[in-house]
């Protein structure tokens, strides 16, 4: 398991950045063109905000989100602020702690 050094995004960073996702879906046909430009960089900020393994899957994860049409409405950034704020492990045991009996 990697561990997460990131410091956690801010999370009004990550629900504007979800506005944004979801503002081409308000925008008829033009909409589905822009998430052809919007998909690689929400997904690049993605990596670069939560970083390390977390960060590549949701990412990808996120890419895909953003490219197929009718998706925009998932929350995705705040979905994983969500998750790394409140469902992350906060310590890792040390090896040699396993091994004693």
């Amino acid at each position: 398991m990697e561990i997460i050094n990131k410091p956690l995004p801010n999370i009004w960073l990550c629900i504007l950045l979800d506005i944004i996702g979801c503002a081409s879906f308000t925008i008829p046909l033009v909409g589905e063109f822009s998430d052809v430009v919007w998909a690689p960089i929400s997904a690049f900020l993605f990596y670069r905000m939560f970083g390390g393994r977390f960060g590549k899957i949701g990412a990808v994860i996120n890419f895909i989100e953003e490219a197929l049409p009718f998706t925009d409405i998932i929350p995705s950034f705040t979905i994983a602020w969500v998750i790394r704020k409140y469902f992350s492990s906060k310590s890792i045991l040390p090896h040699s702690s396993l091994t004693n009996g």
